[in-house]
């Protein structure tokens, strides 16, 4: 027993409980599907992998104390249930179901006495839980040159917005593939085509480590394809959807947290490659953008913090394609930008994206009109756009880039440095500048 023994409680047996301040805690973490409890105790119990059943003590006095943490604030997924062993929780006997199913609780249990049995004197949830880091970093990959050909190389952007110059890539060369952050802190490549002549369709990934480093080939799970878009979501997780694999698709693919990529489901929405997604919001949410069926369309499909992706919703000014996205600021907005119509008109319009993931109307941009371009989130709060393409009786591709003010302004074209091409991914990693 520990604790002040003015503020303590006697039992009935005349013996002196602990309160909460002599409670001792366990030193393991509970992940099993069952846990047998002891009085002057305190639990700490993981639920991430399956359901907890803890079994209270067959006898009790008054004053027995017993404290039930969410570790991993997983009980909302994998609810914890309460035996209370032959005696009363909260008058009623042990055959009612006594289940705790919301993450982030704490539940302090006291024993009363034979009628009223087990009491929890407070079930507190913590609402208020810490905040995922910004992510700092980010890079540029792949991509084809004027004449077609594929690459590997990247170039990695610092938490100021600076790209440096070509890194030697790794894995498949390949273009119109897509790229995201996933774990907070790191990113993957996927899909894609092998670029000139035979413009083969790929299922591969490459995962990035929050250095930046981009790994050799993963051989993809989902259906090989060209022009789909990623996006993060539910702040740890992953989604590529749509694309083309010689017809376009609404195929999506899940990425765990620790970038393993779930086979095909069937997506929602109308089918459609070269759009653009991106996350949005405060609490994991994304949206897939524009693109192209047998036209460019302007729809968009909203994704919850599960990973559903919701059907389409009619979108707003200029249709188009091969646009990118990034994130900005620190209330959960985005923007979508760039891009160019099949009668090759070239855009660097912008339309903002809310926290709630209402998309504006365009409004006028910076820099060169172009297509084919990436864009990522960088130092936070901001982001950035950089290489693309235009043509102009041969294709033209570029190397600079534009900045994206906190507020989501696009800055004036800033002179670039890498290899120039166009098709390219881009994706946010690292939470340290």
């Amino acid at each position: 027993m520990s604790g002040i023994v003015t503020s303590n409680v006697f039992r009935g047996s005349g013996v002196i409980a602990a309160t909460a301040a002599g409670i001792s805690f366990e030193s393991s973490v509970t992940t099993g599907t069952t846990l047998t409890v002891s009085a002057g105790n305190g639990y700490f119990i993981d639920t991430t992998s399956n359901i907890c059943t803890v079994t209270l003590p067959s006898s009790a006095e008054r004053g027995d104390q017993i404290i039930l943490v969410d570790f991993a604030r997983t009980w909302g997924t994998n609810s914890v249930f309460i035996d209370s062993n032959g005696l009363n929780f909260q008058t009623q006997d042990d055959t009612y179901i006594v289940e705790y199913a919301t993450s982030g609780a704490t539940v302090n249990l006291i024993y009363s006495d034979a009628t009223t049995g087990w009491t929890p004197i407070s079930d507190d949830v913590v609402t208020d839980t810490p905040v995922q880091p910004p992510t700092q970093k980010g890079l540029f990959g792949y991509g084809a040159n004027n004449s077609g050909t594929a690459l590997s190389m990247s170039n990695l952007i610092n938490s100021s917005g600076v790209v440096a110059t070509d890194t030697t890539g790794v894995g498949t060369v390949r273009e119109t593939l897509a790229a995201c952050s996933y774990g907070g802190d790191k990113a993957i490549f996927g899909f894609g085509r092998s670029g000139s002549p035979s413009y083969s369709k790929l299922s591969m990934t490459n995962l990035v480590n929050n250095s930046g480093v981009i790994a050799s080939d993963v051989t993809g799970t989902g259906t090989a394809r060209a022009g789909p878009a990623a996006a993060s979501y539910g702040g740890d997780k992953a989604i590529f959807a749509y694309g083309d694999t010689g017809s376009q698709v609404n195929t999506i693919n899940l990425v765990t947290n620790v970038g393993v990529m779930a086979s095909d489901s069937t997506g929602t929405g109308t089918a459609r490659t070269q759009l653009a997604a991106t996350g949005y919001g405060l609490t994991g949410q994304a949206i897939f953008g524009y693109g192209m069926t047998g036209s460019e369309v302007t729809l968009t499909n909203l994704v919850s913090n599960t990973g559903v992706v919701a059907s389409d919703v009619s979108g707003v000014s200029n249709a188009r394609r091969e646009l990118a996205t990034t994130t900005f600021g620190s209330s959960g907005q985005a923007l979508f930008a760039y891009g160019y119509q099949t009668s090759l008109v070239y855009f660097s319009t912008r339309n903002l994206i809310s926290n709630t993931g209402v998309v504006a109307s365009s409004t006028s941009g910076a820099g060169t009109a172009r297509a084919g371009i990436g864009g990522t989130n960088y130092g936070g709060d901001k982001g950035i756009f950089a290489y693309g393409n235009t043509y102009s009786g041969g294709n033209v591709s570029y190397s600079m880039s534009n900045l994206v003010s906190n507020t989501g302004v696009i800055a004036s074209d800033t002179t670039g440095v890498g290899t120039v091409r166009t098709n390219i991914a881009a994706a946010g990693y690292s939470f340290s500048a």
